[in-house]
């Protein structure tokens, strides 16, 4: 028998624990500038029950950007908020939970 989750008790293989917490999210996506005119494109209120490593992979990956994860927000580097909005959807959370701005 494999690990045991210490939240909902289920095995690690069936555990739910994220599935519910993707659902429960309230994501705001929106683009900043910083020193020199650089634009990056932020991605709040990924809550902590949330894998953010995981999806930051994901994105840098996807958008082919640096990126990085500070105070629980992740910032990549660039201008990529349509792209960002459509990768979170492929990735299990719904349009409702997304605000951009």
């Amino acid at each position: 028998m494999g690990e045991i989750c210490d939240k909902c008790g289920l095995p690690k293989d069936i555990c739910v624990c994220e599935t519910i917490a993707r659902e429960e999210q309230k994501i705001k996506v929106f683009t900043t500038s910083r020193r020199y005119g650089k634009t990056i494109t932020v991605v709040a209120g990924l809550g902590k029950d949330v894998n953010t490593r995981e999806i930051l992979r994901e994105l840098k990956t996807r958008l082919a950007c640096g990126g990085t994860l500070k105070e629980g927000e992740i910032e990549l580097q660039g201008r990529h908020k349509d792209r960002v909005v459509a990768i979170l959807l492929k990735s299990g959370f719904r349009r409702e939970q997304i605000e951009v701005s």
